[in-house]
């Protein structure tokens, strides 16, 4: 099995994209770990797909992803009581 750098690399140069920084990976990967946490699993790639179509940085979508599961997560909280 191909390890993950390599796999982003290779994946990286068909798709004639850039690579990543440090922080960039750092950032998606949390992205993915916001959504994952705070919905289902499969919220996680899906929401990087959306952040990367919507043109948003890693950072920027990061952001996002926090503050939408701090207010749904303070959303859920309160309909329970």
């Amino acid at each position: 099995m191909t390890d993950s750098v390599t796999w982003i690399h290779e994946f990286m140069v068909a798709a004639d994209g850039t690579a990543l920084t440090d922080e960039e990976r750092e950032s998606i990967l949390a992205l993915a770990g916001v959504a994952a946490h705070s919905s289902e699993r499969i919220a996680a790639p899906l929401t990087c797909w959306v952040a990367a179509a919507a043109g948003l940085s890693p950072v920027a979508a990061l952001e996002i992803a926090q503050r939408l599961a701090e207010q749904l997560g303070d959303h859920e909280q309160g309909s329970d009581q």
